[in-house]
């Protein structure tokens, strides 16, 4: 049961390079012996795959990072720029709309996230009993798609 070490790594490895931990990874591929050498020198071991995502207040300083693990590493990411946006604070794909912010922040921009689910998958076949959240049977969830709204801006009012 390593999933505390191995959210911390990714969240340690985003906030080491500035970026997400899926643009880490990237660059793991691009420049390995680069990585080899970071990793040498790193306080704490660098967990290599994405969703690892940087905090960010309204102006864009780092306030900190999430790691986010027990799914795909979309679904993961999805899950923590959504943990983000709950909390009020952004993420780095919400200034991905200003270059010249994105240049004086030094934001990475990647990939947009989507959900690799297939969409029958969210819905109960017919005939299943409610889970055990009580929602009665072939009835999909009434939360919205986790993929949807996630380059929305954050949130501008007090926290």
């Amino acid at each position: 049961m390593l999933r505390l070490e191995i959210c911390y790594s990714k969240a340690y490895g985003a906030l080491a390079l500035g970026r997400s931990s899926k643009l880490v990874l990237q660059k793991a591929r691009e420049k390995p012996l680069f990585m080899q050498s970071l990793e040498r020198l790193a306080d704490y071991p660098l967990f290599l795959e994405g969703s690892g995502q940087l905090i960010r207040d309204k102006p864009g300083e780092v306030l900190g990072a999430v790691g986010v693990t027990g799914d795909a590493n979309e679904l993961d990411d999805i899950c923590a720029v959504t943990g983000i946006h709950t909390a009020r604070p952004c993420s780095d794909s919400d200034f991905f709309d200003d270059r010249g912010l994105m240049r004086a922040l030094s934001i990475h921009k990647s990939a947009p996230l989507t959900d690799p689910r297939p969409k029958r998958l969210a819905r109960q076949p017919p005939g299943m009993r409610a889970g055990r959240n009580g929602r009665a049977a072939g009835k999909p969830p009434k939360t919205p798609n986790p993929g949807r709204n996630l380059r929305r801006k954050c949130h501008s009012g007090p926290i």
